[in-house]
């Protein structure tokens, strides 16, 4: 029978050589929002049999998350053409549609999933957060209407683990509600998301901390009520301790917005080219130890990029499932779009990406709860990046494609997703540097050969295999004389 863990994810359990047995959770999620799955291995009685596993969520589970499917098709995904900005928490026609629902998820228990109970959240892991992401990625607003909205919901982490009681009091009781929203104030205009090449610097004078530089691309900065920002506070250090985390908020004198931006044409300018002109803040406004930025930034990254991840699916499968239906009523040449094998080879080839690529997001999440350390599965968290925007951008062309001239049009969401997976490219890091930790992680796990030719060199195995059983086929030879 399947084994089951108190939170109800699933024990993984392999016979080891009829010895014993290593033990693993390895919970796995839906295929799709309405057909949600997750392996359960069963094992026969009699330890050291054959094994057989089967893929299916706990049922209490599946219940939550079929309501989650319902209520966002029926009540969320209509908000996505009624309402412009989800972030807008002072607009009145926003709040008057927005919050009612969010009460809904808070009376069902499903607010804040990712957040512990001591922040009024489930304590869900990644696995189960994966899931649900998964749904939610199909809305614009669905994130908002559950409490686990980017970048809130990693700047929430951050004021957890570091922030003081003051600024939790402060800040986060009301960014927890959605009463307010937040920024990270991180990439800079001459270096993008490198940050061993910041120059914005915090200089410690006095009892206050003294913040000048620009930063780029500070999405939501005209909403937010603080920021966290990232500057140098010990340019002489090294790479990774030059940098530390500061809460600053938003009224503080010296703060410039220069400039807001949306992604491609349309859509809200909701990214910000921002300066900070000598913006003094209390000493302990500081988050973390001094020189400890990079640690507080990966604090929110890590989980992040697999939320990321959940939410691209939901927006892929969506993709694919408009595609299908395109293909499916629309007729050229004399017959179906769906009748063409070059189309069918784009439903197989769409179909087969969005699956692998759903199994390795799944498998990495797992790993996060198994572990509890993102630097432990920091090379499977950057394959999950670098895949991910070529897994959206392929989707949605394909689809574009398919919906010929209409595809183009914005009367369908192709156009945005595709310019959109290149903005995933570069969020949180561009795919390049994530291939790049990936291989190096991979290398140091490997070894290479002083030998002249490769350990599998044929020649040199059979040399060796001959040797090996030279007596055996001695004998083999003289008995069958």
């Amino acid at each position: 029978m399947p084994l089951r863990h108190s939170d109800g994810e699933t024990d993984f359990r392999i016979i080891h050589n009829q010895i014993g047995l290593e033990r693993h959770k390895f919970p796995i999620g839906p295929v799709g929002p309405l057909m949600a799955h997750s392996p359960e291995l069963q094992i026969n009685e009699k330890w050291g049999n054959a094994m057989s596993w089967d893929f299916e969520t706990d049922p209490e589970f599946q219940k939550e998350l079929d309501w989650i499917d319902a209520f966002v098709k029926e009540e969320v995904e209509p908000l996505d053409h009624v309402l412009g900005f989800p972030y807008e928490v002072k607009n009145p026609k926003r709040n008057a549609l927005v919050r009612p629902l969010q009460a809904e998820v808070k009376k069902r228990g499903l607010w804040a999933c990712h957040l512990g109970p001591e922040l009024g959240g489930r304590g869900y892991g990644q696995v189960k957060l994966a899931l649900i992401n998964e749904i939610l990625g199909r809305s614009r607003f669905a994130p908002t209407v559950f409490g686990c909205q980017a970048p809130d919901s990693g700047n929430a982490e951050i004021l957890a683990h570091y922030g003081t009681q003051e600024q939790k009091d402060r800040y986060l009781v009301p960014l927890l509600d959605n009463q307010i929203v937040s920024c990270f104030s991180m990439t800079e205009p001459q270096g993008g998301a490198d940050p061993k090449v910041f120059t914005t610097r915090a200089e410690l004078v006095g009892d206050e901390w003294v913040l000048n530089g620009e930063k780029w691309f500070s999405s939501h900065a005209h909403v937010a009520s603080f920021f966290i920002v990232m500057a140098v506070t010990d340019p002489g250090a090294g790479e990774y301790n030059r940098l530390s985390t500061f809460i600053v908020p938003a009224e503080t004198a010296g703060i410039e917005i220069l400039r807001n931006m949306p992604v491609g044409s349309h859509g809200e300018p909701a990214h910000a080219y921002m300066r900070y002109n000598n913006v003094r803040i209390p000493r302990d406004h500081l988050l973390g130890a001094r020189g400890g930025g990079f640690v507080v930034a990966q604090t929110r990254l890590g989980g992040g990029r697999i939320h990321h991840a959940m939410r691209t699916i939901g927006q892929v499968q969506k993709s694919f499932e408009l595609m299908c239906e395109r293909v499916l009523s629309r007729e050229t040449q004399g017959s179906l779009l769906a009748d063409k094998q070059m189309v069918q080879e784009k439903i197989a080839d769409s179909w087969m990406e969005i699956e692998q690529f759903r199994l390795l997001v799944l498998r990495t999440a797992w790993k996060i709860d198994k572990y509890k350390d993102y630097l432990a599965v920091r090379k499977d968290i950057s394959a999950v990046k670098a895949l991910m925007p070529k897994i959206f951008h392929d989707v949605a062309a394909r689809a574009l494609h398919l919906h010929g001239s209409l595809g183009v049009t914005p009367d369908m969401p192709f156009a945005e997703q595709v310019i959109e997976s290149f903005h995933m490219g570069l969020a949180d890091g561009p795919t390049e540097v994530h291939k790049v930790t990936v291989a190096r992680q991979l290398l140091r796990e490997r070894h290479g050969t002083n030998g002249l030719f490769p350990t599998q060199y044929i020649p040199a195995l059979r040399d060796a295999a001959i040797a090996k059983y030279a007596e055996q086929i001695e004998q083999k030879v003289i008995s069958a004389a």
